[in-house]
């Protein structure tokens, strides 16, 4: 596929699905090897050659509400701040000072320049040095010539996308979303966390539904289905729908006018590392950077689903996050960390992705074919 279905495709897929008790089957099965999430070289290849090279969602473009709004963290172990300018547009720059190498931001806030605390150089949001304390002792010094470094960044339907490297590995195939995040939704909550896992076994977590009555028997299947999944393949990216059993109210609706709003979860990723999910009353970004073979970091934007400012909309979306955060999350989490344990114990020399996960063969052949160069 290079579109994804519409709602009102994705729910009739889902009520034949219902009715023949069957869900969607990929093409093939997949074996990927033990060593890939175990080698030092792999983790390596692919932050050089696929991580720093997509242009990856760095964070919701709701983090960067007005100008001087800016968000600086690592991203394939570079350290990177994006900002919103005076004039409205982000841009991305290496976060280190041009004098000795010192980051010029941390965390996030709002400021109307970034000063380096440890001599004080100055340079304003569009990146430009504007004041070296004592510049007479810097004597034939080109502040013109030495800007904080930027890196590609543009904004697309709702996030700000940056690319570190070239060749760039850009595709078209997002441009065909209709929506992903809208102007209308609003960050409540930023966390970061770090596990102990491969940052693959953790994206793998997310994108397939078999799990679904092992895992989570009495926090999602009294509300859900066993391996029931619609999934789009668009591009190098996916999306798995998770339908909840309501949605069987459907079926008495006219299809042109059915809305699928409350009555699933939408699971997109975005090649290679980020997730968006799509709940039934707020929204996740979620950004996996891998730190080491064994450990990751994972940034989360939680988000309003609409509402803007609206005090009921942030309050029904906290709750949404709390029931999802303290039940669901937690049981991935906790399978994770313990396939992770399980990967020095000699048992497997590979682990087999079979039809009902389709969305991760897909992504380990998209890794495999960036890696490739191919």
């Amino acid at each position: 596929m290079t579109t994804m279905m519409d709602d009102q495709s994705v729910a009739q897929r889902v009520l034949d699905h219902i009715a023949n008790r069957t869900t969607d089957l990929g093409q093939s099965v997949w074996r990927e090897p033990v060593a890939n999430y175990r080698s030092a070289a792999r983790l390596a290849a692919e932050i050089e050659q696929v991580l720093k090279r997509s242009p990856t969602p760095f964070c919701p473009s709701a983090a960067l509400p007005e100008a001087g709004s800016y968000v600086a963290r690592e991203a394939a172990g570079t350290p990177i701040v994006v900002v919103r300018g005076t004039d409205g547009k982000v841009r991305a720059f290496r976060n280190a000072c041009r004098h000795r190498g010192m980051q010029v931001a941390s965390g996030s806030g709002c400021s109307k320049a970034f000063v380096c605390r440890y001599h004080g150089w100055t340079y304003n949001l569009e990146g430009r040095l504007r004041h070296i304390p004592h510049e007479e002792g810097f004597p034939g010094f080109d502040k013109e010539a030495h800007p904080l470094v930027p890196l590609s960044a543009r904004e697309h339907l709702g996030l700000v996308f940056v690319t570190q490297g070239e060749p760039d590995l850009c595709d078209d195939s997002l441009d065909g979303l209709g929506k992903l995040i809208g102007p209308d939704q609003r960050v409540f909550a930023t966390v970061e966390r770090e596990f102990e896992v491969n940052w693959k076994i953790l994206l793998e977590s997310f994108i397939e539904g078999y799990h679904i009555k092992s895992t989570h028997p009495e926090s999602f299947l009294p509300y859900g289905f066993d391996n029931l999944n619609v999934i789009d393949l668009f591009g190098p990216n996916s999306r798995v729908t998770y339908p909840f059993q309501r949605i069987q109210k459907l079926a008495k609706v006219p299809p042109q006018e059915r809305r699928v709003e409350g009555l699933l979860t939408y699971v997109y990723h975005l090649f290679p590392n980020v997730l968006i999910t799509v709940l039934s009353r707020h929204t996740n970004v979620v950004i996996l950077e891998p730190l080491a073979v064994d450990r990751t970091r994972q940034i989360t934007y939680t988000m309003t689903n609409d509402g803007g400012d609206d005090p009921a909309a942030l309050a029904e979306a906290k709750r949404d996050a709390e029931f999802v955060g303290t039940t669901g999350a937690a049981e991935d989490r906790a399978v994770v960390q313990a396939i992770q344990r399980g990967l020095g114990s000699g048992a497997n020399d590979a682990f087999t992705f079979g039809k009902f996960e389709s969305a991760i063969v897909h992504f380990h052949q998209t890794l495999t074919s960036a890696l490739r160069g191919s």
